[in-house]
């Protein structure tokens, strides 16, 4: 291949094939072939558009620069594929820039045209067609980035609120339990002074303190009770109370009994407190089961908070590389955290995980985007009622995601439709159409995958196939 393709050669790729000869000579005369080794930039984000490129022969990928990360939008080995100066017939007053980076994946060729060239071109050859798609350019841009900027606020919006309605309920449980923790322990420091005020000999004392010790260790081993075995055993424990004398034995038996205190228990303080000292004795083991299970809310409620916060670390894959190896269940469980709160009660979750699979090379944040969308719509399609199932597996030396829900399925007519750009069967105002269409761009284009929809009424499934090689 020489540094100059003819005007037959020209002719040959889909872009000029209607063109004249003379428009084919005049731009075979200002148009040359340029070549670029793998891993070569054609061009970069950000530089100046100078030149309008067509592909002809090699593997190229587009980039984008993302938050400082270069994101890999697409790549392709389709001859005649152009980038570059693509908006150079619309002449804005600002110097216009690469809007992303082209690359070599393999040793590649292209043809190079100088923007001035194709602007012209543009112009003179095509008036009506430029203006036309100057107008469609401009309005397509300004309505993207109004709908883009809408829907990221409501969806951020939609998963701020439910992250935060998860957060408030162990939050608020930890502040309750903080709360009566503190009653807890002032009294049980007044028991303690009461015990302790010389009645008691020393070796009364230390078989207290070994009685107190084996119910911290009974209460972190008891085993929660049916309603009926707790309330039968509350009034065997509240009668043994009050045959020994215990004010308030009905308030201290739901603590014992939760602690895993019976009377056979009991009677050993007894033994070792006496009789006069036996009712102080049992307030103050009953304030330190209190206390070891109100400790034990905290710190389910503490554990609660900090796995909510590590899912939304997941989901959001915050200071995270965009491209990483990744266990697909871990992406999953975050995205259904983020989307608890929109889980209607009438919809049960089902998770069928082969955790035998490999991890997998992938863009973790955009999955997540994928499997959002997926779940938002299957929840949306079951209107409150049904069953989601999120099951994983391995076909054709791919992994498969599977997102199913029992709703009433997708009308065979439209079925061809549903990856298209804007088309959208919900009503208007519930939906841009851009769901599916993002998913199937980030799982085909991105990750060279594939995304396919079995529908019938009761049973809707995606699935999304990913490498579980580098592509």
């Amino acid at each position: 291949m020489t540094d100059r393709l003819t005007p037959d050669e020209l002719r040959q790729l889909f872009l000029f094939e209607s063109l004249t000869p003379e428009q084919l000579a005049h731009l075979a005369e200002h148009g040359r072939v340029e070549r670029r080794r793998a891993g070569e930039a054609v061009y970069v984000e950000g530089e100046p558009a100078s030149c309008f490129f067509v592909l002809l022969d090699g593997t190229v990928a587009m980039h984008q620069r993302v938050q400082g990360d270069e994101v890999e939008v697409s790549r392709t080995s389709q001859r005649g594929v152009y980038g570059g100066a693509m908006q150079a017939y619309i002449g804005e007053p600002a110097e216009q820039r690469y809007r992303n980076s082209l690359r070599a994946v393999t040793d590649a060729a292209v043809f190079a045209l100088p923007a001035e060239i194709i602007a012209a071109a543009m112009r003179g050859w095509f008036p009506m067609a430029t203006h036309l798609l100057e107008g469609l350019f401009i309005g397509m841009r300004n309505t993207q980035t109004i709908v883009g900027e809408r829907e990221r606020l409501l969806a951020l919006g939609a998963l701020s609120a439910g992250l935060t309605h998860e957060l408030n309920n162990p939050a608020a449980a930890a502040v309750r339990a903080t709360s009566a923790l503190r009653g807890r322990v002032a009294k049980m420091r007044h028991k303690l002074a009461m015990i302790a005020d010389g009645r008691l000999d020393g070796r009364r004392l230390h078989d207290l303190v070994a009685l107190q010790e084996e119910a911290v260790k009974r209460a972190a081993a008891a085993t929660a009770l049916s309603p009926l075995a707790a309330s039968d055993a509350e009034d065997e424990l509240g009668d043994w109370l009050e045959e020994h004398g215990v004010r308030g034995a009905w308030e201290l038996a739901p603590t014992l009994v939760a602690g895993g205190i019976d009377s056979g228990w009991l009677a050993q303080v007894d033994a070792a407190v006496g009789g006069d000292d036996l009712e102080s004795a049992v307030h103050w083991i009953t304030y330190t089961i209190d206390t070891e299970l109100l400790m034990g809310e905290i710190d389910d409620a503490v554990t609660r908070v900090s796995g909510l916060v590590g899912a939304a670390k997941q989901y959001s894959q915050l200071d995270r590389a965009p491209y990483q190896t990744v266990d697909v269940h871990e992406l999953l469980d975050a995205t259904l955290v983020m989307l608890q709160a929109k889980i209607p009660a009438g919809v049960r979750v089902v998770k069928e995980y082969d955790r035998g699979l490999p991890a997998v090379p992938a863009y973790a944040a955009e999955l997540n985007q994928v499997w959002t969308n997926l779940i938002d719509n299957a929840l949306a399609a079951m209107a409150g009622d049904g069953t989601l199932t999120v099951r994983t597996g391995c076909t054709d030396d791919r992994l498969t995601v599977e997102i199913r829900d029992t709703g009433p399925g997708i009308a065979p007519e439209v079925r061809p439709r549903i990856f298209e750009p804007f088309f959208t069967t919900k009503a208007v105002g519930e939906g841009t159409g851009l769901g599916l269409d993002i998913s199937y761009r980030i799982v085909v284009n991105k990750h060279h995958g594939d995304i396919r929809v079995q529908s019938a009424p009761g049973d809707t499934r995606f699935v999304v196939l990913l490498p579980l090689t580098p592509a």
